[in-house]
């Protein structure tokens, strides 16, 4: 079970009890039918929107664990996408030296539908069990998640490329692509607010070593994949009271 306790309790504005947030595995039939009336309500988020409440949940989450991570922009990909805007974009994200970092936060908006990069050990050897790989957290699997793939390896290797260490790119075309078996949305708004909910828990969550092989030295402590995230990852319940704190910060 996550623990919210490895975070900061978030403050009052946003949240009455933190252990609200927490997943859990199992529950009553009669609390997970409830839905409350803001949750209905909500729409689709933009990339305005969607920074809006990064903007407000980033600085909750306790800054040891911010430390390993960064959260691009949301709209970078998308723009990295348009000619006229993909060189830029690369200088963006050079100045934000990325490849400092353990985690990259990468949201994803394509398409009107959202999704979750989150690059590991960017600056990692290729040739050590630290390599870099790429998880995508997708609510929306039966859409086929790896559509993004072609559009993910050519953003990365423009970056490898900014950072001068273009070297072998059939090496880095091989960077392994993971997709856990996520909780999945049950309408068609709901996907922005599933990134959210995912970089919350993500970022909380995420050890100092995580690889995705499976023979790596147990010395070395390291969590493997896909270690906590799995399709009970966290219930409806918790959900829509993580939606339901974001809302209230618009008021």
């Amino acid at each position: 079970m996550h623990d919210l306790k490895n975070c900061n309790p978030l403050p009052p504005w946003f949240l009455d009890n933190p252990r609200d947030l927490i997943p859990r595995r199992a529950r009553s039939k009669r609390r997970s039918k409830y839905i409350p009336k803001e949750i209905i309500a909500k729409e689709k988020l933009d990339t305005e929107a969607f920074e809006r409440y990064i903007g407000h949940l980033w600085p909750t989450l306790p800054e040891e664990k911010r430390n390993s991570f960064i959260c691009l922009d949301s709209i970078w990909f998308n723009l990295y996408m348009k000619p006229a805007y993909k060189t830029r974009v690369v200088e963006w994200i050079k100045k934000k030296k990325i490849f400092s970092k353990k985690y990259v936060i990468v949201p994803i908006l394509r398409w009107s539908h959202w999704c979750l990069l989150i690059m590991c050990d960017l600056g990692g050897s290729f040739q050590s069990e630290a390599a870099p790989y790429f998880l995508l957290l997708d609510s929306l699997q039966k859409a086929n998640s790896r559509r993004f793939e072609p559009e993910i390896r050519k953003f990365v290797l423009d970056i490898y490329k900014s950072e001068g260490g273009a070297g072998n790119k059939k090496l880095r075309s091989q960077i392994k692509l993971l997709v856990p078996k996520v909780p999945q949305q049950k309408n068609e708004t709901d996907c922005g607010y599933y990134v959210l909910y995912y970089i919350y828990l993500f970022v909380c969550s995420a050890p100092e070593h995580f690889l995705y092989v499976s023979g790596a030295p147990e010395n070395l402590r390291i969590k493997r994949y896909p270690y906590f995230m799995e399709k009970n990852w966290f219930g409806p319940h918790s959900f829509e009271l993580f939606c339901e704190r974001l809302q209230s910060m618009r008021s």
